[in-house]
């Protein structure tokens, strides 16, 4: 069959049979025709969708590699292709898939955002604690950071969740999994003269939530975001301001001063260790850079 007329085909199967969406079908229909770019480039014909061959794919994501694509770039256009052959192979229109041992690239490990410790020193000057909701949002930042909570995990929280004696918090994370975190003592001061003054931010409330709105109910994410986005633009050029960059701030900098990997992972709640690993390769990317700027040959030592 024509590789025209078996792209048109399987295009028509994926709107009508898959009912998929527009974006999915562009963005297959995109890939295909690279491909044949990229064969038509290669033989200066376009061969029959039976003769094409392993050999002939796996070049191709070096030729978009070569034009700058990201790896997840490259992944998505092996899953068109992958979708498209296993189509044809269906259809009988081919007797084997050219895709199926191939495997797929790696994508890039994107090392979590975080704040330098003097930018995360800087941050709590800049709220006015006279002002109530700049306490609150101070609050929030002050448990995200000195806990290591999720964004979920400090709305969801009630006032009584806060134990001031043991200076610990109760937090409901991911499946329900309960845990106890550790509160530093400057957030337990802030949560206290919060907890006094919550009712100025809605005299009539009685909602239980920690962190209230301005109109007294709990607080919501979107407002808490843009609560933080706020409060981290002062004192960071990096690019991401959100609670989340709060909490790989407070993993980074514990594991930095020598906690324990095993701890750390238990206060963040993840159910695995290779999840909170993430943080010991931040860890030594930042000595690498150290080094790299303060040895006098630190910038001929290869990565």
């Amino acid at each position: 069959m024509d590789f025209a007329e078996a792209v048109r085909s399987f295009l028509t199967a994926l709107d009508v049979e898959k009912a998929a969406s527009a974006h999915t079908t562009v963005a297959y229909a995109t890939a295909l025709e690279q491909f044949q770019e990229y064969l038509i480039q290669t033989y200066g014909a376009m061969p029959p969708v039976q003769d094409i061959v392993e050999a002939d794919i796996r070049p191709f994501l070096g030729w978009l590699d070569d034009k700058g694509l990201a790896k997840r770039s490259l992944r998505a256009k092996l899953a068109a292709l992958r979708s498209f052959f296993r189509y044809l192979l269906r259809s009988g229109i081919i007797e084997r898939n050219p895709t199926l041992t191939l495997p797929s690239p790696k994508t890039e490990k994107k090392l979590p955002s975080f704040l330098q410790a003097p930018e995360a020193a800087a941050l709590w000057a800049t709220f006015d604690l006279s002002d109530i909701k700049q306490l609150r949002n101070r609050a929030l930042c002050e448990i995200l950071y000195g806990s290591g909570l999720r964004i979920s995990e400090a709305l969801q929280l009630n006032v009584g969740d806060i134990d001031t004696r043991s200076r610990t918090v109760r937090v409901l994370g991911k499946r329900n999994k309960e845990r106890i975190v550790p509160v530093t003592r400057e957030s337990i001061e802030i949560l206290e003269q919060l907890v006094l003054r919550r009712v100025e931010l809605c005299p009539a409330s009685e909602e239980a939530a920690l962190f209230l709105g301005d109109r007294g109910k709990r607080l919501a994410s979107v407002s808490a975001w843009r609560i933080v986005r706020s409060a981290l633009g002062p004192i960071t050029e990096s690019q991401r301001k959100s609670p989340h960059v709060l909490r790989h701030s407070f993993a980074t900098h514990l594991l930095d001063n020598g906690a324990d990997l095993s701890a750390v992972r238990e206060m963040l709640g993840h159910s695995s260790l290779s999840t909170t690993q993430v943080y010991t390769h931040v860890s030594v990317e930042r000595l690498k850079d150290a080094y790299r700027k303060a040895h006098p040959r630190g910038s001929a030592t290869s990565e």
